[in-house]
């Protein structure tokens, strides 16, 4: 068999399916554009480009033609405002290189990495998912996420689809034994977006499950360097953006407080300290008080979740299905948001990274089951974008 019967027939029919879903994101941002109103986001009837280089994309747009502020920025009350050192460089800085090439357009260069990254990706999901549920199920896997609610961050000025490629890259090379790759790709990650700290528990994780499965697969001394290195890394690199927001701004808490500074939207009347899980025990009880569920009735409901969410990863089949260290990723990304984020809107997008979950809904073999997959997920990319960008007016509403 060639080369191109074993793989070049498979990037090309990937390549075809990544197409039509980018089409159907940008017909769903021209619908949008369309029906957006006066009172919305952006205006009534805006440009499909000022939509995809809305949100965060302006912060990354500004990072990269203003750096880093040496000295932290303060709103009139004295607390830290929002500013540049919540967002990581890779992203904003390499589009900003990639730029001349189109025409001085900072903008379009970030949406050609962000697309061209989205495939790479989608590609590397398909190789990580077919060893462990076969070629047809993982290129539905792969069609799932291409298609997925999220999968419109694949056309804006956003890191999460450049991070997605480094992340699944690492865990493909993580699958394969193939651990020399995962250095850069750690280092890479760190630096384009929030998250690396839970690649290091993933690590952490995988070394107890290494060891314990040693008798069926050995686990040698150079394994065992890589991963303790690998983790240690990780760790270090995770941690160094704050001794460096620290060193230049010369604010030991400058990257805390710059973070925190996107909390005070949604508490009011929060004191600015970090304590780890905190935030997500506060949200829980902001939104069961904001649905009439009362502050416990949210707590409550995030248990029942929680429970729900490590039932599924510990005995539904089709997750078993897709190995170990998938489920082992899922766990660890899952605790680190548990532990930093505030749940809000933006939710939907920091689960982005569990992607590789989208395999297990590609196993049931029933063409019908994955057609309806299929819809649900064009569906949910429609909601995602209507609300997130023909509107955009509401708290809820923010991507």
């Amino acid at each position: 068999m060639s080369v191109w019967d074993r793989g070049g027939r498979i990037v090309v029919r990937l390549a075809i399916l990544y197409l039509v879903c980018r089409l159907a994101t940008f017909a769903f941002f021209i619908l949008a554009a369309t029906l957006a109103e006066e009172g919305s986001r952006f205006g009534a009837a805006p440009a499909v480009s000022d939509m995809l280089l809305g949100w965060d994309a302006q912060w990354y747009w500004f990072l990269a033609v203003h750096g880093y502020p040496a000295e932290l920025p303060l709103t009139d009350a004295g607390q830290v405002a929002e500013n540049q050192w919540a967002f990581m460089p890779v992203y904003a800085y390499l589009a900003g290189a990639l730029a001349p090439l189109f025409g001085g357009s900072w903008g379009a260069a970030a949406v050609i990495i962000s697309l061209l990254s989205g495939f790479g990706a989608t590609y590397v999901l398909y190789r990580i998912l077919r060893p462990r549920i076969g070629p047809s199920a993982a290129y539905w896997g792969a069609g799932f996420f291409a298609a997925g609610p999220l999968s419109a961050l694949f056309v804006l000025g956003y890191a999460e689809a450049l991070f997605l490629l480094w992340l699944f890259l690492a865990l493909w090379a993580v699958t394969t034994r193939r651990y020399v790759w995962v250095y850069p790709l750690v280092i890479l990650m760190g630096y384009t977006r929030p998250g690396v700290l839970a690649f290091a528990l993933f690590l952490g994780l995988f070394g107890i499950w290494r060891f314990f499965s040693r008798r069926t697969e050995p686990l040698r001394t150079p394994e065992i360097i890589h991963i303790v290195a690998l983790g240690a890394l990780a760790t270090v690199v995770g941690f160094s953006w704050q001794v460096i927001a620290a060193v230049v701004t010369g604010d030991p808490g400058a990257y805390l407080a710059t973070e925190l500074a996107w909390r005070r939207n949604w508490l009011i009347n929060d004191e600015g300290v970090f304590v780890p899980f905190d935030a997500f025990v506060q949200g829980a009880a902001f939104w069961g008080q904001t649905w009439g569920w009362g502050s416990v009735g949210g707590v409550i409901v995030l248990v029942v979740v929680l429970v729900g969410i490590a039932a599924a990863l510990l005995w539904a089949p089709q997750v078993r299905a897709l190995g170990p260290e998938i489920r082992l990723w899922a766990v660890s990304y899952l605790v680190y948001l548990l532990a930093v984020f505030f749940p809000q809107s933006s939710i939907f997008r920091l689960l982005v990274p569990l992607s590789p979950l989208w395999g297990a809904f590609a196993v049931p073999r029933s063409l019908a089951w994955r057609a309806g997959v299929l819809v649900v997920c064009l569906a949910g990319q429609w909601w995602w974008i209507y609300n997130m960008y023909a509107l955009g007016n509401r708290f809820w509403q923010i991507p």
